[in-house]
């Protein structure tokens, strides 16, 4: 099937006219280019000489992602490699970013996930080589994986040759992407006969704490073509090794009151309050404000070894002109070594002190808390270390045969998994607590960029190693792994005279099988284990701590906390674990080896999809332009199987003032659901070329984006902890789930007016049903009962008197009904449930799509222009982004809201320099800021922008020397919830340099 548009020219009448009313609706053009147009040109022997300068290099790669751009029907954007082995960035999603309406997350200061047109990573369906690509990660730290979404961390961009957005539907795509369907496109050795290759090596400079560390990364691709170039084999390969350090800022909140509200956690309302500290609340919320109040807040430092390799094996054999197979083999496998130490506070919210901005979301410029000596309030301290690796294999064949009078047939098929794993003998993510017990007074002033925590100790519990103790624990385990098995067989006939320029068919099966496990161990020890003299000092080394967030504000200020220590933590596993077990006899969890949990949750889904499509093609004139009408039609039918395996908890133990903790039987509850879904997507192109230079088109489609994993899974799954006073948590899946549904309308201007200059503007708007909601109840599960409101603990309420603590509660237990009191080597360490208490009442969701309909609409604004011949160019693009859903701040956190995350503004902006062997570019990238997600309450990623460079200069052909830089002026990043004094992350921002040398042949 032949797809670019023509590049006919027209009568000039019909022409003119059109021209002129494009101009009007592109907005502007440079003046040189307009005079350029006011008259034909002549071709000559200088222009002639110009088109032969565009061989490689920045100018090279530009031209060839516009000629992607004009000749698709659709709305398509592409980047294309500068050369063989060479990308324009040193990363994937970075390169992505410069794209109009693509923005990107970052993860350890990298760019790893893509957001297009308001749409975050799991809206987004990447493609390798038009092939669906499995995905797999570790998630967050406290449950099994469930994301679909495609990490771009894992592929170097040394063996890509391209890069294709997709934004409109096409029925001859695969589906799964709303937002976009992200093609990355790998060479082919016929592709460039002959011999074909490069080698590169640089050395990087990031971040560190501890001095400068200097990093290799190794690439090299190798093509070549034998028997006159009817067999082709390519190889390429990458190393590249990256150390660096982090640090940021986390809080925790508690959920957005009223201001009238008077619970555990809330402001005091009246003088009356027991807590006694009404008038140490300055300017506190009007009783219709919403609040929120901080639960805790850390610094953590983590210092990042990561280690890429990427390879791939291409053959490809042409016997005949019309026949052409291939079979490849592409390797991805990223691996990351994270070594944490945090320092940080937990607010018990009782003799607290504050200070409040004006309503109706009134935000904490301080929040503070003070602690009698005897209370022995604890300073925490946290070590981690984890060692996660993520492993890509993808094996596939084409064939494809061009028959004679334009029939063509192609058959192609890929067994592909991704699998992520923890390489720590610890787990995926752990967390081994120490504290220091005898804080004053903890504050944290929320005035300043980076906020401030600042403490106080009493005497003889100064910040100091010979007075830490070792606390809690969590070694949580988690695994994931996709396999996916596809085949396609698509066929076609080419008409030479008919208004059906083509007619094109094809049926694809897709069996996706996903398995996402997770299991801890935890020891809810948090009020210590082994006594300072029991623990060796130089487990613990103090370090300063304001250095290490230098560059934001509030990183100077003196009350800011002097020093952290860096924990040898894994010597303090193994002395826990020599002393008390901490893995071999955790409070929660079996181990299997080590410190490696059993899985207790572990899912397992199988999708399989049919999906027929059929597209034709239609060339034609419309007066005096010419016309090009794609119409398609594909139909995907698919089953879903889910099965899940869950632990079922037997008993409660309550273990602090708001935590009750479970106990298991061991045994698991295995249950398998099924559902199934089918969906009828229509898509239709159309452009006009009124005259060679414009295209203008429309588009219309229907596009899917499946449910995620969590949201399929079957079984109940119950949320540690629970809560004494109520908000205990349940959840299970719902495989009968439909897919998220859009109906798109895509319409865009475009003039060409150069060889590799242009200017467009785009117009979408996207109708979004099937979104998936919670649906609640209210019940009691697994016979759970809560121990903190039994017959037991009132009767020592009762004899105590007053209004006692947790601890009280439990030392008079111990002493008077120790039958009720769970003893750990001898000492209380909770009272647990018993059958005749109240029971535990969960609020338990349910996945199911709902009515709610959210319509997102924006605008594309692009321009590319070279200056004339003398090798300065630019990219500029800014894309506006508006939704009819946001999240209402003011509401309290018990009103169910409704909004798509996401949606922000974005603008690029690239100025380069390409002649004589020396290359220079210059990219700037910003995003305005979003709302990130939302459960009871918002988080919104705040507005962000970066500057990157490079420089390359070729001193002798096929050697080039370069140097490169990311985020040169150390862009900071924050995000908050409510109000923008709810800070819950504050990151300084970091460079990364790196130089090298490269060969290419």
């Amino acid at each position: 099937m032949h797809e670019s548009l023509s590049h006919d020219w027209r009568k000039p009448g019909l022409n003119q006219l059109l021209i002129g009313a494009s101009i009007v609706a592109i907005g502007w053009v440079s003046q040189p280019a307009a005079a350029q147009e006011a008259a034909p040109q002549v071709a000559s022997a200088e222009d002639a000489a110009a088109e032969d300068i565009i061989v490689t290099g920045i100018r090279a790669s530009l031209r060839q992602s516009m000629d992607t751009k004009r000749d698709a029907i659709g709305v398509v954007d592409a980047i294309s490699a500068v050369d063989i082995g060479k990308f324009p960035d040193t990363n994937l999603a970075e390169s992505l970013q410069r794209i109009t309406g693509v923005s990107i997350d970052r993860s350890n200061g990298e760019g790893s996930r893509v957001t297009v047109r308001g749409f975050g990573p799991e809206f987004n369906l990447v493609l390798l080589n038009g092939r669906q690509m499995p995905t797999s990660e570790l998630g967050s730290c406290c449950a099994a994986p469930a994301s679909r979404s495609f990490d771009f961390a894992n592929i170097a961009s040394e063996g890509i040759a391209g890069v294709e957005v997709f934004k409109s539907g096409r029925a001859s795509l695969p589906t799964g992407g709303i937002g976009s369907v992200i093609n990355i496109k790998t060479p082919r050795p016929l592709d460039r006969p002959g011999l074909q290759g490069s080698i590169a090596a640089k050395g990087v400079i990031d971040h560190t704490f501890e001095g400068t560390k200097i990093t290799p990364e190794i690439s090299g691709i190798i093509s070549k073509s034998f028997a006159d170039d009817k067999v082709g084999i390519l190889i390429s390969g990458s190393y590249q090794r990256r150390k660096a350090s982090l640090a940021q800022f986390n809080a925790g909140w508690r959920e957005g009151y009223l201001g009238n509200e008077n619970n555990w956690g809330s402001l005091p309302v009246d003088a009356n309050d027991w807590r006694g500290n009404f008038d140490k609340t300055i300017n506190r919320p009007g009783p219709t404000d919403v609040y929120q109040v901080a639960q805790n807040a850390s610094y953590d430092f983590t210092d990042i070894d990561r280690k890429r390799i990427n390879g791939q094996v291409v053959l490809e054999v042409r016997p005949t002109d019309s026949l052409t197979a291939v079979v490849d083999y592409h390797y991805s496998q990223n691996t990351v070594d994270a070594r944490t130490n945090s320092i940080g506070v937990w607010f018990n919210h009782n003799n607290t002190s504050s200070s409040w901005t004006d309503g109706p979301v009134a935000g904490p410029l301080f929040y503070s808390e003070a602690f009698g000596a005897g209370e022995g309030k604890d300073l925490s301290f946290t070590g981690a270390v984890a060692a996660n690796r993520n492993v890509n294999h993808s094996i596939g064949g084409n064939v494809r045969w061009e028959g004679m009078d334009g029939l063509h047939f192609e058959v192609d098929g890929h067994h592909s998994t991704a699998e992520s794993k923890p390489t720590s003998p610890y787990g995926s993510n752990i967390a081994v607590g120490s504290a220091i017990f005898g804080v004053a007074d903890q504050k944290v002033d929320f005035t300043t960029d980076m906020p401030v925590i600042s403490v106080a100790m009493h005497p003889g519990a100064e910040i100091a190693a010979s007075n830490i103790r070792p606390s809690g624990n969590a070694f949580r385990n988690a695994y994931m792994k996709t396999e996916i098995n596809e085949v396609t067989a698509r066929g076609g006939y080419d008409f030479d005279t008919s208004v059906i320029k083509s007619l094109d068919f094809g049926v694809t099966y897709t069996e996706n099988k996903v398995r996402s496990a997770y299991g801890f161990l935890q020891s809810d020890s948090w009020g210590g284990t082994l006594s300072a003299a029991d623990t060796p000092d130089d487990i613990y080394t103090l370090t300063s701590l304001p250095g290490r967030l230098a560059g934001m504000d509030g990183s100077n200020d003196p009350a800011i906390l002097q020093n952290y220590f860096a924990i040898d933590t894994e010597r303090l596993i193994d002395l826990l674990e020599s002393q008390i077990g901490v893995c071999s006899a955790p409070f929660t969890g079996v181990p299997q080896s080590g410190c490696l949990a059993e899985y207790n949750t572990d899912r397992r889904i199988q999708e399989k999809t049919v999906s027929p499509y059929i597209e034709t093609l239609h060339d034609f004139d419309l007066g005096d332009a010419r016309a090009t009408l794609r119409l398609g039609l594909r139909y995907e039918k698919t089953k879903v199987s889910s099965s899940a395996l869950v632990p079922v908890p037997n008993g409660t133990v309550w273990l602090a003032d708001n935590e009750i903790g479970l106990l298991f039987t061991g045994q698991s509850d295995f249950t398998t659901l099924k559902g199934e879904y089918d969906s009828w997507l229509p898509a239709m192109d159309f452009a006009l070329i009124p005259f060679e230079e414009v295209r203008l088109r429309a588009s219309y489609s229907h596009t899917i984006t499946r449910p995620d994993y969590a949201s399929l899974q079957g079984g109940i799954t119950v949320n540690a902890p629970l809560r004494p006073g109520g908000g205990s948590t349940a959840g299970s899946g719902n495989p009968g789930l439909n897919p998220y549904l859009s109906k798109n309308i895509d319409l865009s201007a475009e003039w060409y007016y150069d060889k590799a200059s242009y200017v467009s503007v785009g117009f979408f708007h996207k109708d979004v049903s099937n979104f998936i909601a919670n649906t609640t109840a209210q019940e009691p599960l697994f016979d759970l009962t809560n121990p903190a409101q039994g017959a037991a603990v009132q009767a020592a309420r009762t004899a105590l008197g007053g209004n006692p603590g947790f601890a009280d509660i439990l030392a008079y237990l111990a002493t008077n009904n120790p039958s009720v009191v769970q003893f750990v080597d001898g000492a209380p360490r909770g009272i647990i449930g018993q059958p005749t208490d109240p029971d535990v009442i969960f609020t338990t969701t349910q996945p199911g799509n709902s009515n709610q309909v959210a319509k997102l609409y924006g605008w594309e604004f692009a321009v590319q222009h070279t200056f004339w011949e003398s090798g300065f160019g630019t990219q500029l693009n800014y894309t506006i982004v508006k939704s009819d859903t946001e999240f209402d701040n003011t509401l309290r956190y018990t009103a169910t809201q409704f909004a798509v995350t996401g949606v922000s503004d974005s603008a690029n902006a690239v100025f380069f320099y390409d002649k004589d062997g020396i290359q220079a570019r210059v990219a700037y990238n910003w995003r305005d800021g979003f709302l990130s997600g939302f459960g009871f309450d918002p988080f919104y990623v705040e507005a962000y922008g970066q500057w990157d460079a490079s420089a390359s200069w070729e001193f002798r052909k096929g050697m080039t020397v370069f140097v490169e830089g990311i985020n040169i002026t150390k862009a900071d990043r924050r995000g908050h919830m409510r109000s923008d004094k709810n800070v819950f992350f504050a990151a300084p921002g970091y460079s990364r340099y790196a130089a090298g040398f490269r060969y290419a042949f």
